[in-house]
């Protein structure tokens, strides 16, 4: 019946006296409200951290990337090159030759080190590295007959390198072909031009020299390891990864910037998730408060129900009205929760009221609101709230109106 939610109200919040019901309903409400609250916040945090994290690799990693499937190397085509700049969400395509190598100083212990061979001004659009140089410029080209490298600033002071060095690099190509033809190894010289800083939070520390020369150093003549692209969006890396995939076939592995870092990410959104299965129980402890002060009411007036039913209600406008006393719980609780868990949040996004310790990258805790996580989190805790409200609207639909006024 039309007054089913005038009755439902008048059940849950009489202001005749406070009852145990009255109280029950009181602590039903503030446990979804604290519940939908810390929810809301502590998912936006971990969104915030997940930002973090994904603007510090793409800083590095590029939005897509393409490699030979199954081989280490591919050749050079500039009609596939020609293919992928034409795609409208492509910004940037930088070829780029990689390897690990024996890198050589007088008078110093060699280390091993990852060496990428790139084009100097394609690469400047695709990584923001020009303004992490420490020391001298970001300059592989060749002077006097001899190509520059640029190091990462870990390595400079633990070699205790300075600009102007000459270094040697070894490649495993060089050191096979020396063993199978009995020959002194070729390495290969290289000036030092400058040290850059990198905060790299996964991946080990490169040093860059000049793709043409990266191609003599691992013997790889016409060919390249693989090409990183830089989208407009890098929301887009899914769709364009599936046109790619289409064009190029099943020869090439193309991964987007989530593929490259998977196992980071996965471990994020599981905690996320795992933290979202967490507080939910205390919307369901709220939960379980409802249905006590339900059946409590239901006990209560179970005089009130059989006069309504002898009035002409029905079992289901009787169930009608415990099951809106449950949804308007879940609509102040989920509506006072929502809002301070998005002004909490919106205060920490704003003022940074809770800081992090010195050592991290960031001083306070990062906050990223998502529309669809506060979606979920509302409309869980509200289908919680309505579902708590089935057995005591089901018990009040069972009672027996000739029974309830004789008895009462």
């Amino acid at each position: 019946m039309k007054n089913s939610g005038f009755i439902a109200r008048r059940y849950l919040f009489s202001r005749k006296h406070i009852s145990l019901i009255s109280t029950l309903t009181f602590i039903s409400i503030t446990g979804i409200t604290i519940g939908t609250a810390l929810l809301i916040v502590v998912l936006s945090v971990f969104n915030g951290f997940f930002d973090v994290i994904k603007s510090f690799l793409l800083s590095y990693d590029p939005d897509i990337r393409i490699e030979a499937s199954g081989m280490k190397t591919f050749a050079q085509n500039e009609q596939i090159m020609e293919q992928i700049e034409s795609l409208p969400e492509v910004r940037i395509i930088s070829p780029y030759v990689e390897g690990k190598a024996l890198f050589a100083l007088d008078g110093v212990q060699n280390e091993v080190v990852e060496v990428k061979g790139v084009q100097r001004d394609v690469f400047f659009q695709l990584v923001d590295i020009e303004e992490s140089v420490t020391t001298g410029v970001f300059d592989i080209s060749v002077r006097d007959r001899t190509p520059g490298i640029i190091v990462h600033e870990d390595l400079k002071n633990k070699l205790r390198l300075e600009v102007g060095d000459e270094i040697a690099l070894l490649s495993a190509a060089g050191m096979k072909n020396a063993l199978t033809q009995i020959t002194v190894p070729q390495t290969y010289r290289f000036d030092v031009r400058g040290a850059y800083f990198l905060q790299q939070i996964a991946g080990g520390q490169k040093v860059f020299v000049d793709i043409e020369a990266a191609k003599r150093l691992f013997r790889a003549r016409n060919e390249i390891t693989g090409i990183d692209i830089k989208l407009h969006d890098n929301e887009d890396a899914e769709e364009v990864k599936e046109e790619l995939t289409a064009m190029l076939g099943l020869d090439y592995e193309i991964s987007t910037w989530y593929d490259l870092q998977k196992p980071l990410y996965d471990v994020m959104y599981l905690e996320k998730w795992g933290s979202f299965v967490v507080l939910i129980l205390i919307v369901i402890v709220a939960v379980l408060n409802i249905i006590g002060s339900l059946t409590m009411i239901v006990i209560q007036k179970q005089r009130d129900i059989g006069i309504l039913m002898s009035m002409g209600y029905s079992k289901k406008g009787i169930k009608t009205i415990f099951r809106k006393q449950g949804l308007y719980i879940g609509l102040i609780g989920c509506g006072i929760g929502g809002a301070l868990g998005l002004l909490l949040s919106w205060a920490q996004m704003k003022f940074g009221m809770v800081k992090l310790s010195s050592a991290f990258i960031i001083d306070a805790y990062p906050v990223q609101i998502s529309p669809i996580d506060v979606s979920i989190i509302l409309a869980a805790s509200l289908l919680l709230c309505v579902l708590a409200s089935w057995y005591p609207a089901h018990r009040a639909a069972q009672v027996q109106p000739a029974d309830a006024v004789r008895y009462e």
